[in-house]
């Protein structure tokens, strides 16, 4: 796409300095960007770097100055600069037009605009939404819905009545609607707990690569709006994710608990089953949070098990030092030893 800086300030809520028809059509890193392309610094260590780039236009704080550049000024310099790439950017193409190796059941509804991949397997009763693209190799269960403008990347599994929102992009590999992990122990066997409920997920939700959402037990998990999941997520069964939270990679959410709106969930994170993370809470990276424990709204936690970030920091300051305490007590021990063999 391509827009002028003035109607570019205008979209992105941004406030243009300096020459308001430069025309726009990308966005790059200082070094790498050609004189169309739109920069952006945050820091005043960064602004020789935007003064030397080839670029005729920046997003820029209000306390910088970058001369020679038309200037689109920006209180929240990188949420504007990810809004004009998501205007300036076009999304590479998934798939074009319905491949003519798809496998697409008689009863499926696919709509008009939706795209379908090669080796793509649409099963009965699905919906297919407009402007959809299914990636190649790619399996929709019977069943399943999936709204508009949704971007399926290529190998992504959904088994059977997964429901799916508009504009939601699931990564490659990513498997949705598997049955939970969930059995109850008797006459000295494990026997597999119904898996009956199902996946639903929100309108703009991200899902990266290779993730894996479970589908319901009784009840359905649940991803609302606007949450980003990184690659290598686990999803357990029953899960509810509120609203516009993130969670990085590799972390894995047991049955039945609850992320509250706009949580963040450091990489490497184990949640245990029936936790409950209270809106705009914060667990950091490999923090271990167990089962059945509650973390309060606007509480930042730390380390396993986890626990409020001050005390962890405080803890850790301690455990650094234990080396250095465990020579002072050996040599207090030596000493009281040698004043015992005198007296």
């Amino acid at each position: 796409m391509k827009y002028t800086a003035g109607e570019l300030a205008k979209l992105i809520g941004a406030v243009v300095e300096g020459d308001a028809s430069v025309e726009l059509t990308g966005v790059a890193a200082p070094e790498r960007a050609s004189s169309s392309e739109l920069i952006f610094v945050d820091a005043t260590k960064h602004a020789l770097r935007a003064e030397a780039s080839a670029a005729k236009c920046v997003i820029l704080p209000a306390e910088l100055k970058v001369p020679g550049k038309a200037v689109l000024r920006a209180k929240e310099v990188k949420v504007a600069f990810a809004k004009a790439a998501a205007l300036l950017r076009e999304a590479s193409v998934i798939a074009n037009g319905v491949h003519p190796t798809a496998v697409i059941a008689p009863l499926a509804k696919i709509a008009s605009s939706a795209s379908i991949g090669p080796y793509a397997v649409i099963g009965e009763d699905t919906h297919i939404g407009e402007g959809t693209q299914i990636g190649a190799h790619s399996v929709i269960g019977a069943g399943s819905w999936i709204g508009d403008n949704c971007r399926i990347h290529p190998r992504v599994t959904l088994y059977a009545n997964v429901r799916v929102a508009n504009r939601v992009e699931i990564h490659a590999g990513a498997v949705l609607g598997a049955d939970g992990f969930g059995y109850a122990y008797g006459d000295g066997r494990h026997w597999k707990f119904p898996q009956a409920g199902i996946v639903e997920i929100g309108d703009d939700v991200e899902i990266g690569a290779n993730a894996t959402i479970d589908r319901g037990s009784l009840d359905d998990t649940r991803i609302a709006e606007g949450v980003k999941l990184d690659n290598l997520v686990h999803v357990g069964h029953n899960v509810q994710i509120g609203a516009h939270s993130v969670v990085a990679a590799q972390t894995g959410i047991s049955g039945s608990s609850t992320l509250g709106h706009h949580v963040i969930v450091g990489g490497q994170v184990g949640i245990a089953d029936h936790c409950k993370l209270e809106d705009n809470s914060v667990a950091g990276a490999q923090a271990g949070i167990p089962t059945g424990k509650t973390i309060r709204s606007g509480q930042v936690v730390w380390g396993t098990p986890a626990r409020p970030l001050e005390k962890f920091k405080q803890q850790y300051g301690w455990f650094a030092r234990l080396p250095e305490l465990g020579m002072r007590i050996k040599k207090l021990e030596s000493e009281f030893e040698a004043k015992l063999a005198k007296s």
